[in-house]
Parts: structure tokens; C-alpha cells; sequence
């Protein structure tokens, strides 16, 4: 996500059913998922206990899957129940802990004011990590999982006009963004992905356009505000972001969620003036060489060395393993440390400037120096 902004101020929200969904992120953890009979009370656990520095871990929530069906072409939701759940704001996130212990990332995306159920959708990713394939098998109706969150890394924030990238399974943090606008605020939608089959929530994005404001790829850009412009890939080809992105007013938000190369066209194309907002499933690639360094942990009174082909959350958690951390790809900030001395190699996209200056996180981060002093 780039653009830190100010969070958007709930309002005007409309009905709607409840969902979640969306990111990956795979993360490794202590969790535990067991059946119970439904009906039966959710429990609440505590957190572990955070880390010297860093943010503080959100509470944890045991909730059970009520729901788990098919959405879309390799695309499933699960709704899951509990009682006085938290609230929360667009572009907010989860962290599921799913039976192996690893834990994703999924954006949520129904009624921030319902405190009885969320609903995450997940794709299967064939060439991942094993998470996604996880939600899909072994999660089913019945089964307990642990719930951290939620946290929020993408908010809304206020403008005068929205523009709105979202490609396949992204389009889940942008559903409850649109669900929230202020009436007569100048918008517009464009949604890509493979085939409308595999598009999940194509009927309900339709739908939140006004009447005949649906549209194909070759809307011109002056009448496509208001509009939801959907482009299947195997129908229409590659969307046609210059014109999608033309003629947006000055101060403009525009938010993207999709694949790495959908954000980095949108980033290419950002008109003057425009502030732009993402987020991102996985870490940009660096192409920056990865020397060997010391990190010194200043509460522990020890010294590691960080081999090239290394972490520094591996070296921390070798001598600490009780250090958090969720993502290792640098989205979802569990990891984030406090830097005493030391230049800072940031390979992140989520910190914001001034986080910057004094913390970095330890999963994709590394020294532009030789020697890191971390308050550890």
C-alpha cells in the first residue's frame, strides 16, 4: 500500500449481506482448529504476548464456519459466527489461522456494523504456498478457526472522486469502499479477470451500478463516471487503463487490488494529481543484491549474523523464536521492528514514511550497511 491516508469516515453506509475475502498472504504460527457442535458458544483467547518492540498483536476470536461454498470459478466463501465482533472500516483485513498453523490474510468486505458474522472468499491459487488449498479442503462447515484482527492497511479516505482497479479476487477490499460512499461523490469501477466465471461478486459489482452504468471496455472516459466497467480477459482482452484513467479531477483517490502487474500498469499511469492507494498480495521483487550483515538485539545483549541468502526474522527467531510474525512477505506488518542504529534497506510496501525512519519489518527488510541494532 503506498499513500498512507487518513481513514474515511463510515458514513451513508447501505445494507448488504456479509462478506470477506480476498489476499494471501501465507504466515506461519501457533493456532489450532477443532469441531465443535454449532450452536455452542464461540470462545475468545487471549493474544500471545507482543514483542519487545513492534505493534501489538490484535485479539484473538475462536469463530465457527457456518458456511463454505463454491463462489466462482476456483473461488470459495466461508461465513464465520460469533457474538460481539468487532466493527470495522473499509479495507480492513483478518488473519484466519488455518488446522496447519500457517495463517492468511483475507480483506473484509460486508457490514462493518455487524458484530455476528464475517464472511471470507478465497481463491485457489494452484502454484502457492498450500494455504489457499487448505481453506478450500480441510476448512469446512463445523470447523473452529482462530481470528486475529481486524486490522486496517487500506482505508478509505476522503476525496473529491474515486477511481476504483480491481483484478479477480481483488475485487473484495473494493466492495465495501463503494458500499460506503457519500451519495452524488463522482466514481467509477473498472474490474478485470480471466473469464466472468471466475470473476467472483460480478452480479452484486453490476448491481451497484446506477441505472445504465454498465459498461464494456470502450467506454469513453468522460461519461464513465458512475459506471462499473467489467473486462473478461478471454472476452474483451487487457482493460484499457489510459482510457479508464483519463480525466480525473485533481485530488482523485484511486485504489487498485489485483496481480503485482495490474498495479504496477496503474502505478505507470497514475495521472498528475491523483493519489494512489494499493494493496498488495505479495512484496515487490528487488533486484538489489542481499549481503551479509549484523543484527544486534539491544534488550537481549546478543549479536546474530544475517547470511545473504537469509532473513532477518530468520536470525531473530533462530536465537527468539517466540518473535511474531505472519506474512514473510512484508503486507502485513506483524513483524515490524524498531530500529536503534542502522540504515535500513525498507523492501516493503507498507510502512508509511515516518514508520520508516525508526522500524522496519525484519521478514523482507535488510541493512544497506553492515550492522543493525534492533530493540529486541
Amino acid at each position: 500500500m503506498s499513500n498512507k491516508p487518513v481513514p474515511f469516515m463510515a458514513r451513508l453506509r447501505k445494507p448488504t449481506t456479509l462478506l470477506l475475502a480476498a489476499g494471501a498472504a501465507l504466515v506461519v504460527g501457533a493456532g489450532a482448529v477443532r469441531r465443535r457442535t454449532p450452536g455452542s458458544p464461540p470462545r475468545t483467547r487471549s493474544a500471545p504476548r507482543p514483542s519487545a518492540s513492534g505493534p501489538p498483536r490484535p485479539r484473538a476470536l475462536t469463530l465457527l464456519v457456518t458456511a463454505h461454498e463454491r463462489l466462482a470459478d476456483g473461488v470459495v466463501r466461508l461465513r464465520l459466527e460469533g457474538t460481539d465482533l468487532p466493527r470495522w472500516e473499509p479495507g480492513a483485513h483478518l488473519d484466519l489461522v488455518l488446522p496447519s498453523g500457517l495463517v492468511r490474510q483475507y480483506s473484509l468486505c460486508g457490514d462493518p456494523e455487524d458484530t455476528s458474522s464475517y464472511t471470507v472468499a478465497a481463491r485457489l491459487v494452484e502454484d502457492g504456498r498450500g494455504g489457499s488449498r487448505e481453506l478450500h479442503e480441510q476448512v469446512q462447515e463445523g470447523t473452529e478457526l482462530e481470528v486475529r484482527g481486524p486490522r486496517n492497511r487500506f482505508p478509505l479516505v476522503d476525496a473529491p472522486a474515486y477511481a476504483f482497479v480491481a483484478g479477480g479476487i481483488g475485487i473484495t477490499p473494493v466492495l465495501p469502499m463503494l458500499r460506503a460512499l457519500p451519495e452524488g461523490v463522482e466514481w467509477r469501477l473498472l474490474y478485470g479477470g480471466r473469464t466472468r466465471a471466475s470473476m467472483p461478486f460480478l452480479e452484486e459489482v453490476e448491481k451497484l451500478a446506477p441505472e445504465g452504468g454498465r459498461s464494456g471496455p470502450g467506454v469513453p472516459p468522460a461519461e464513465g463516471w458512475g459506471r462499473v466497467t467489467v473486462v473478461p480477459e478471454d472476452e474483451d482482452g487487457r482493460p484499457d487503463l489510459d482510457a479508464f484513467l483519463a480525466d480525473l479531477p485533481a485530488g482523485a483517490a484511486v485504489y487498485c487490488c489485483g496481480p503485482e502487474g495490474l498495479m504496477a500498469a496503474v502505478e505507470e499511469r497514475l495521472p498528475a494529481g491523483a493519489a494512489l492507494h494499493l494493496e498488495r498480495f505479495a512484496p515487490r521483487t528487488t533486484a538489489d543484491g542481499d549481503g551479509e550483515f549484523e543484527v544486534e538485539l539491544h534488550r537481549s545483549g546478543r549479536t546474530l549474523t544475517v547470511p545473504g541468502d537469509s532473513s532477518v526474522l530468520a536470525a531473530v527467531r533462530a536465537e527468539l523464536p517466540n518473535t511474531p510474525y505472519s506474512c514473510e512477505q512484508g503486507w502485513c506488518g506483524t513483524c515490524q521492528q524498531t530500529v536503534l542504529e542502522g540504515e535500513i534497506d525498507h523492501r516493503d510496501d507498507l510502512l508509511t514514511d515516518s514508520e520508516r525512519g525508526d522500524s522496519m519489518l525484519i521478514c523482507v527488510s535488510r541493512c544497506r550497511g553492515t550492522r543493525l541494532v534492533l530493540d529486541m
